[in-house]
């Protein structure tokens, strides 16, 4: 999808752009916080996922009942 790529970009130019004016210590915890961003979109991705799965599971069911 062209909105994921352009987003993608400004996501980065714009890390870019923050990083270039952070201390050490400033980026240290920056990077901090984008790891556990990413750890929590994965966790949610992951649940969103399980709930999708099995609300589908159930749909089934009803229709096969």
């Amino acid at each position: 999808m062209p909105e994921f790529k352009e987003l993608l970009c400004y996501i980065v130019r714009h890390k870019a752009d923050l990083e270039g004016t952070l201390t050490d210590k400033q980026k240290e915890v920056f990077d901090k916080l984008i790891e556990n961003r990413i750890e929590f979109d994965s966790l949610a991705e992951a649940a969103i996922f399980e709930y999708g799965f099995k609300l589908g599971a159930k749909m089934m069911l009803e229709m096969l009942s």
